[in-house]
């Protein structure tokens, strides 16, 4: 039987201040907790230390991104199960509860819930059955039953995006299985972090397409990848044009980041780019 001294909640954050409590006070206190914290802010979490039961927390000294920061994570648990959120999530102790018994028996390597954000659905049944199988899920909210992995997680070339896709097709390459719960999970959506600058959004537009290029890259390799991407290249070169000759600043850097990101990935540079906040 499974009980909550096989699972670990894995959270990796940002500058997540402003919301982390919330996510964290519906987690039962008797379910480990653990926190990577990309910011190398110590006082806030030495403080949320003291008053969670049951967390540990990671203070890093530059952000190692969300797949690095998670399989940090990993590496320091200790259960065989694995739950990773986002600070942004929102989980209560009767959908824990639902999980936990979805899981007994349930051969699996991923398994995840229903995404609810303000706007979307990430549902896939729609017969509302305890769980179906899926080709891959979102990274907001994803179970990860560890004997299934031979000590391999995230890829961490990957700095933002696409990083759960790709688990999910080498776990499916593996002869794994995917299911997605009949469990809902909240998601605020773009607000893991306090400051939701317009730097923010400029490296999220970088790292997009810097991931994109890298994933086609990697399994479908070079040649036929840059097949795939050329016409989206040329495409921001005209954008790029269109927006200087209508002086459209904010579009014309949004743009520019787009193709330097794409850029750096056809040459085979790491994702370097960090947000300047």
């Amino acid at each position: 039987m499974i009980s909550y001294q096989d699972l670990t909640f894995i959270i990796v954050t940002f500058k997540s201040e402003h919301i982390i409590s919330d996510c964290l006070k519906d987690i039962p206190g008797e379910y480990k907790k653990i926190i990577i914290e990309n910011s190398g802010n110590k006082k806030f979490y030495e403080d949320l230390e003291s008053k969670v039961s049951n967390l540990k927390v990671f203070i890093m000294n530059d952000n190692i991104g969300f797949g690095k920061a998670n399989n940090f994570g990993i590496l320091n648990s200790s259960t065989e199960y694995l739950f990773l959120i986002n600070p942004d999530t929102k989980i209560y102790k009767s959908e824990i509860d639902k999980i936990i018994k979805i899981i007994q028996n349930v051969d699996f390597a991923i398994a995840a819930p229903q995404i609810i954000e303000k706007f979307k659905v990430y549902k896939n049944d729609k017969d509302n059955r305890n769980y179906i199988f899926v080709n891959e899920v979102r990274g907001m909210a994803m179970l990860l039953n560890k004997k299934k992995f031979s000590g391999s997680f995230f890829d961490e070339n990957f700095f933002l995006y696409l990083e759960e896709i790709d688990l999910c097709k080498r776990v499916r390459n593996m002869g794994e299985k995917i299911i997605e719960m009949n469990v809902e999970v909240s998601h605020l959506g773009n607000q893991s972090h306090s400051n939701n600058s317009f730097e923010v959004e400029m490296s999220r537009n970088w790292h997009w397409m810097w991931s994109k290029f890298y994933f086609s890259k990697k399994y479908k390799g070079f040649i036929f990848s840059m097949i795939i991407f050329f016409p989206i290249l040329v495409k921001l070169l005209i954008k790029l044009i269109f927006y200087f000759t209508l002086r459209n600043n904010t579009k014309f850097k949004i743009s520019k980041m787009r193709l330097k990101g794409l850029l750096a990935s056809i040459i085979g540079k790491s994702s370097y780019y960090r947000p300047k906040i």
